[in-house]
């Protein structure tokens, strides 16, 4: 009689989950879960703007982080079992919607607002909500795999320890919430990479896997077309604003292109070369890790666009606020590809490298310059790092392309 009850229950969940297998391409049900992160990243992008600071940019940097922490663990979910089954799909609606209660309170995530619920303790319950939800469906999911369910039991012990700091940082507020809320990122992140670096975790579809990540790559730039309406808001239609809007599209699409011409192809390729713990190896450290910079740097460079347009018709410095975010955020993106290439196993990027220090030479000069200078700069060399690539791996461009 018991073994009749098991044997249907293990039917029951064979028909809720249906496993993701080599080839398998992203869902579009996980295109309609990423629309809670696009709002997720305009929330945090506007915190920082309002914030207008050093410690704001810390502070939004680390709502990213818990954020990209959250939609880096259903990618691994959705690459164990198609997320447009039963089961999966009803557990990520109940995580899409405890997202975006997430993105919701993310201008109180610091300062309570009066009336209403604690906006900072909402916050951080909705996050445990996603991330609990996360791991019980993805042991139902890896059933019959014993060695991924160890990993995911073992999981839940950063996921607690990062849950005590972040409620115990909302109790403090202010400055010492901060430290805690990184120091929560601190554990949650670290004791996962220490557990996965020979753990179980499994990669079944490279194509999937390239796939998702690529898409919330083009989702953080859109934010920068978005950052590009945003700055021109409310302005009277000018030539200098004209030509800051068509800088900043362009500083949007080559962001694109430096990702999207080579990288994700090569890596692509990699990772699909890749088999077994290899392969899941350079899932973990670069993507889920890898990629966060990458994200990160686009955030902080549409924040700076932003900034450009809002003031391209005066004569005003750019300041170094929105010079920091427009330069040094292209400089933190350009340094995620070269962590990302790095854990990927290719060589380095001299021209990526070289951009960098360009990049960070020049900051200065943008901050005590009218933002017109800045943004035309910056979309300059971004220009010429494109053209040097295109002329330096012109011969194996076709092959990873398929063309």
């Amino acid at each position: 009689m018991a073994d009749g009850r098991g044997d249907r229950r293990r039917q029951g969940l064979h028909a809720a989950v249906s496993p993701t297998g080599e080839g398998q391409s992203v869902t579009r049900f996980e295109l309609l879960f990423d629309l809670v992160y696009v709002f997720a990243v305009t929330r945090v992008s506007e915190y920082m703007a309002d914030a207008h600071s050093g410690q704001g940019v810390v502070q939004g940097l680390l709502l990213l982080a818990l954020l990209w922490w959250t939609w880096s663990a259903y990618a691994w979910l959705g690459n164990q079992a198609r997320a447009d089954q039963a089961l999966l799909r009803a557990a990520m609606s109940a995580a899409m919607a405890a997202i975006f209660v997430v993105d919701l309170t993310i201008p109180e995530a610091w300062h309570d607002a009066p009336g209403g619920l604690d906006g900072p303790l909402v916050l951080v319950g909705a996050y445990l909500v996603v991330r609990c939800v996360h791991l019980v469906v993805y042991s139902a999911a890896a059933a019959g795999d014993p060695g991924l369910r160890r990993q995911l039991a073992i999981s839940w012990i950063p996921t607690l320890a990062g849950a005590a700091l972040l409620l115990f940082g909302v109790s403090l507020g202010g400055t010492r919430q901060t430290l805690l809320f990184a120091a929560a990122l601190a554990v949650d992140w670290g004791i996962v990479y220490l557990t996965s670096r020979r753990g179980n975790w499994r990669i079944h579809s490279a194509t999937h896997w390239t796939e998702r990540h690529g898409l919330f790559v083009i989702l953080a730039v859109g934010e920068s077309i978005v950052a590009i309406g945003v700055g021109a808001a409310n302005q009277p239609v000018s030539t200098p604003l004209l030509v800051a809007a068509v800088l900043g599209v362009a500083v949007a699409i080559a962001l694109w292109w430096l990702y999207f011409d080579l990288v994700s192809p090569a890596t692509e390729h990699r990772l699909r070369e890749a088999q077994g713990q290899a392969r899941a190896t350079l899932a973990v450290e670069a993507y889920t890790y890898g990629h966060f910079p990458i994200i990160a740097g686009i955030v902080l460079a549409a924040l700076g666009v932003e900034g450009a347009l809002a003031h391209a018709a005066g004569h005003e410095p750019l300041g170094v606020f929105y010079a920091s975010a427009l330069c040094g955020g292209t400089a933190l993106y350009l340094a995620g590809h070269l962590l990302f290439a790095n854990r990927m196993h290719f060589g380095l990027h001299v021209g990526r490298f070289v951009t960098i220090l360009v990049l960070l030479a020049w900051l200065p000069a943008a901050a005590a310059l009218p933002p017109l200078v800045g943004l035309t700069v910056l979309a300059v060399v971004l220009a010429a790092l494109i053209v040097a690539e295109t002329i330096r791996y012109a011969d194996i461009r076709p092959g990873l392309r398929g063309e």
